[in-house]
């Protein structure tokens, strides 16, 4: 039981089901609510998204494990509830379920989830110490699953699930440099290159914000270009209105436990944002 334990928390099921979800919600924003989507794909999709992300973790946590030791000492690796080789094991065993749930949606969905998984190797067996190129690795694994839901429902990529696929990835980047933040200690014995090594707290506080505006920014652009109905304007004001004032709070105190808080917090307005994309594409 103790083992099973430490293979969920390996897991890291919330992030899984969050993923696994955003397949589902690309697969609604490509057909705009209006057209059918057969519930075996729905449910391919979702595995796929489910299981690879449950595998990314599995390897993250695998070259983590000396980093965590002095971040996240109570992480499964380090604590002793897992040990290294059976992670690994794990994240195999996760891939190929991942994959052969591609494989039955459709080639094209196959192919994605293959570039997907590459990159999150990439990012966490060379990337994540090189810093802010490591941060684009992270968001691009963020927006894939919105563009594969598309390609799950309609076998081409809407140009709505773009804007949204676009607005995840920089407020993503933005959080993850926030985070860098809050692991610099952890960080620095590892030579890990991120914003806040290189160029202190004030520096990354800096560039977290200019990613979260930037996401502000293209939240605008599909209200314009009649993309969403009336609903996706309460949902993406307060998301907005959110990402400034965590933005402002940032510049404000950029100290490890406010960047936590606000790291935190950014997720809050991820999910309101998705929230708005959903409404103004049903609604």
């Amino acid at each position: 039981m103790a083992k099973l334990t430490g293979l969920l928390r390996l897991l890291r099921p919330v992030n899984c089901v969050m993923m696994g979800f955003a397949v589902m919600v690309g697969a609604v924003l490509a057909t705009q609510g209006s057209s059918f989507i057969s519930w075996q794909s729905l449910l391919y999709g979702f595995i796929t998204g489910f299981m690879l992300t449950g595998a990314s973790m599995a390897i993250n946590d695998y070259y983590d494990r000396e980093i965590d030791a002095v971040n996240e000492p109570s992480r499964p690796i380090p604590s002793g509830a897992v040990k290294p080789q059976e992670s690994l094991i794990f994240s195999f065993a996760l891939t190929v379920i991942g994959f052969a749930a591609a494989f039955f949606t459709s080639v094209y969905c196959l192919a994605i989830a293959v570039i997907a998984w590459i990159v999150f190797v990439v990012y966490t067996t060379v990337g994540k110490r090189s810093g802010l190129p490591g941060n684009f690795l992270v968001s691009t694994c963020v927006a894939i699953p919105f563009v594969y839901g598309s390609v799950v429902a309609t076998n081409a990529v809407k140009i709505n699930v773009v804007f949204f696929a676009a607005i995840a990835f920089f407020s993503n980047t933005g959080r993850e440099i926030t985070k860098g933040i809050v692991d610099v200690r952890g960080d620095e014995t590892r030579d890990v290159k991120t914003l806040a090594v290189r160029f202190g707290g004030k520096g990354a506080a800096v560039a977290a914000v200019i990613f979260y505006l930037l996401a502000v920014f293209l939240s605008l652009i599909p209200w314009f270009l009649d993309l969403v109905s009336i609903w996706f304007v309460p949902l993406v004001v307060v998301t907005d209105a959110g990402l400034v004032a965590s933005s402002f709070l940032l510049l404000k105190d950029y100290s490890r436990e406010s960047a936590r808080r606000i790291k935190n917090t950014v997720i809050l307005w991820f999910i309101i944002g998705l929230l708005a994309f959903i409404a103004g594409a049903v609604g």
